[in-house]
């Protein structure tokens, strides 16, 4: 797969030269709209960011999402009017490491308050052998700060998703400081629920009959870490990274000794080599969303629902007790 399938440079600047029309503040859509008034107008590069922006934001943000629910984010062509649209944007949330386009494109805007979630708190290594992330080699090694096996998918672990959003609320406060003081009241909401949902996840998942998860996308490790399980990943940190016939005998393997249930794979990619291995290991197959997108498939209406959603058919995987 190539994620590297970016807009020119040169395609960048002309966009911004045009002056194109800016995003509009649908959250969902790149069409035009009517202008937002009084409000801030957030960029937000792709779910979990946007969730942050709404969230915190509360009604005195216009927030624009990237990415279009059911686009899978690592795939991400941003269109030239998105581009142009960019440079007018009062804020613009992204994640650098997990979209090489809009890594582009936001590095061309120019706006004062951009903010790099991944900034806000420490990323580390989960990938696995099979894993090269196409992100940051080859084609895309000349992107600055981006290093090598590093796991953008931060906020799938509550407690650095809250150490972001309380980043994302000073921002924001900065941003506009006249509405500074429900800027960090939303923000002490959004981290009181995050904290509630951590308190779930670590009673929840204390006794299992194992500790083990078989994925398809190696997304989940800094929710494997936090929690003491161990995230057994069919691809790297590209779901869509094709594993290799060592990797499959390894997962085989490691199945069977750890007496792993289920094979979980995400609604955005294909379910193919999930079901593949399920059956030949006689395991069952399930849903472990990585909440890229929330979509008409996802078990829940937002973040929090969906995470939800995650740690039952974690706790039913794992035979919690």
């Amino acid at each position: 797969m190539n994620v590297r399938r970016l807009i020119p440079t040169a395609a960048v600047a002309g966009a911004v030269a045009l002056g194109l029309t800016a995003l509009s503040a649908c959250s969902s859509s790149d069409t035009g709209g009517p202008a937002s008034g009084d409000k801030l107008d957030v960029v937000a590069s792709f779910y979990p960011m946007q969730f942050l922006a709404e969230e915190i934001g509360g009604s005195h943000v216009s927030v624009t999402t990237l990415t279009k629910p059911g686009v899978e984010p690592h795939d991400l062509e941003l269109t030239p009017r998105q581009i142009g649209g960019l440079g007018d944007a009062d804020y613009i949330l992204f994640l650098k490491g997990i979209q090489p386009a809009v890594d582009d494109a936001v590095g061309q805007a120019g706006v004062k308050n951009t903010v790099d979630a991944a900034k806000l708190t420490t990323l580390e290594n989960h990938g696995t052998e099979v894993d090269s992330h196409d992100h940051g080699h080859e084609e895309g090694a000349e992107h600055e700060g981006e290093e090598a096996g590093l796991d953008p998918h931060i906020w799938l672990d509550p407690v650095k998703y809250a150490e972001v959003a309380e980043g994302v609320g000073k921002s924001l406060a900065k941003a506009d400081p006249e509405h500074a003081a429900d800027y960090r009241k939303n923000t002490d909401t959004l981290v009181g629920r995050l904290d509630a949902l951590d308190t779930a996840y670590e009673s929840g998942l204390k006794s299992t009959a194992t500790r083990t998860f078989v994925t398809t996308h190696s997304a989940f490790g800094y929710l494997a870490e936090r929690y003491g399980l161990t995230q057994e990943g069919i691809a790297g940190l590209d779901p869509e990274t094709e594993p290799s016939p060592a990797r499959i005998s390894e997962i085989h393997a490691v199945a069977e000794k750890n007496k792993a249930t289920t094979v979980f794979f995400e609604t955005l990619a294909s379910d193919r080599t999930a079901k593949t291995l399920a059956k030949d290991l006689g395991l069952k197959t399930g849903v472990l969303d990585p909440l890229e997108g929330i979509t008409d498939t996802s078990k829940g209406d937002d973040y929090i629902e969906v995470m939800t959603s995650n740690l039952a058919a974690l706790q039913k995987a794992l035979g919690a007790k």
